[in-house]
């Protein structure tokens, strides 16, 4: 009998991501559970005590986008694998964790956004909460493809685009993160444009013939 590898499992992708679909749910679930409800007292308006919360609105709407575009992008990747092993498993859990950190920054952001003390260490939080996911999306898609778990019916040119366009996108919110320490507003640029960005659909997959 041939020896095979023990630790690869084919065709258990789609445990996977009904694992991560559920992780991608409670993280997105969070993100409005972070906008407390406003206390007013005295003379002080309702409506301008939920005005004050334009931070906390803006930081919920960028977050919710980015993990909608992360759980639809998980899915098309997830297409492309055709076999898993132990140590992707591993790596797509912290892909997971990074997503599931995301609303602990976007709260700090809309805590502290109109604060002017304290605006950079909170737009510099939530740079590099941006940045985890992207770190975790490349590395489960470069160790994929180290160790053969990408279906080889895709072209070799899809395969290579792929790999550049994760590569930019950490290139892009490392960037962010640095920039944020010189000046916040531009970082926020950056992840906001990358954001818009990938609202576009994914290419299609190719394959050779």
């Amino acid at each position: 009998m041939a020896r095979t590898e023990d630790h690869l499992h084919p065709n258990e992708t789609q445990r996977i991501e009904a694992f991560s679909d559920g992780v991608f749910a409670i993280a997105i679930t969070l993100l409005i559970i972070e906008i407390g409800v406003p206390h007013v007292s005295g003379n002080e308006s309702l409506a301008s005590a939920l005005g004050d919360l334009w931070p906390s609105y803006g930081a919920y709407v960028l977050s919710f986008v980015m993990i909608g575009i992360y759980w639809v992008n998980h899915h098309s990747l997830f297409r492309l694998f055709v076999r898993t092993d132990h140590y992707f498993l591993m790596l797509n859990v912290f892909f997971l964790m990074a997503i599931a950190f995301l609303p602990f920054p976007t709260a700090v952001l809309g805590e502290y956004l109109d604060n002017a003390q304290q605006r950079d260490a909170a737009v510099r939080l939530y740079s590099f909460g941006l940045l985890l996911p992207a770190f975790g999306w490349i590395v489960v898609w470069l160790y994929a493809n180290a160790r053969g778990l990408v279906d080889e019916r895709l072209a070799p040119e899809y395969v290579r685009f792929l790999t550049v366009q994760y590569l930019l996108s950490n290139l892009l919110y490392g960037t962010a993160l640095l920039l944020s320490f010189l000046d916040p507003w531009i970082a926020l640029v950056i992840v906001v444009g990358l954001t818009l960005l990938y609202l576009l659909p994914p290419r299609r997959p190719r394959y050779d013939a």
